[in-house]
């Protein structure tokens, strides 16, 4: 098969997984009361509609608080899991790997309802926003574990070992000879937890808070009684934030190192 073909081949996926977030887009800017598509004509006033909607805003502020929190933690337990997993594990290797995996294999479904149990028995229920954080972190923390530890994989021991004969203590030898040679992982396991949180919707309808909704709750609510392009234009500015903060990580931050 010639070079061609697999540009056209990567060409056509490409389109055929963009398709639909170009549609909304072009949605969005829909100058009808109804949305549809194409748009029957091109306007901005749903985006107008958006920006003076305080419920919607309301939860773009949640979505981004929550994902912001969890992606914290994520980032602390997976990369201390991530260490201790490459460095430490040894024969407990596979039970710590199937472990950190396991919310990726059950359904998010089932993890919703068993933390919504959980919480109720320990008498924490979901009035306050930490079953919802508790659940966001369960589910991106394999993200960040994944990431760290395949960065770890080509760490070097005797760099550590080097830091060490020269007086450096654990933490010292961690912050300035593991960490930024393991930076791309860590900041990578974090990006996929912040953007995966800040879209989750299971987790946080199962175990909200009453009064508390985040963006795809909000939308999903919306969408049950209205047809209106302002769903469309809350779409667009949520792939816009999801954008934006990929493209600020990878500029201020340094994750281009992952290219290749």
């Amino acid at each position: 098969m010639s070079k061609r073909f697999f540009t056209v081949y990567c060409l056509f996926i490409y389109v055929f997984l963009l398709a639909p977030i170009l549609v909304v887009v072009g949605a969005s800017f829909n100058a009808g009361a109804f949305l549809t598509f194409p748009p029957q004509g091109l306007s901005l006033k749903w985006y107008n509609v958006f920006f003076h909607n305080e419920v919607f805003l309301r939860a773009i502020k949640t979505s981004l608080w929550v994902a912001a929190v969890s992606t914290v933690i994520s980032g602390v337990i997976g990369t201390m899991a991530a260490i201790y997993f490459v460095q430490f594990a040894g024969r407990l290797k596979e039970a710590v790997r199937i472990t950190m995996m396991a919310p990726l294999l059950l359904p998010e479904v089932l993890t919703a309802i068993a933390l919504l149990f959980f919480v109720y028995t320990i008498g924490i229920g979901t009035q306050t926003m930490f079953a919802m954080i508790v659940g966001h972190v369960l589910i991106t923390l394999p993200f960040v574990f994944i990431n760290v530890s395949t960065s770890l994989e080509s760490y070097d021991t005797a760099w550590s070992m080097a830091a060490r004969s020269l007086g450096a203590g654990a933490f010292t030898r961690f912050r300035r000879v593991m960490l930024p040679l393991i930076k791309p992982g860590v900041i990578g396991g974090c990006l996929f937890a912040f953007i995966i949180s800040f879209d989750i919707f299971t987790i946080s309808f199962m175990l909200k808070s009453v009064g508390t909704a985040t963006l795809p709750i909000q939308l999903y609510d919306y969408l049950r009684t209205n047809f209106t392009p302002e769903a469309a234009a809350v779409s667009t500015i949520s792939v816009v934030l999801t954008l934006v903060v990929v493209v600020v990580t990878e500029k201020f931050l340094g994750l281009r190192i992952h290219r290749f």
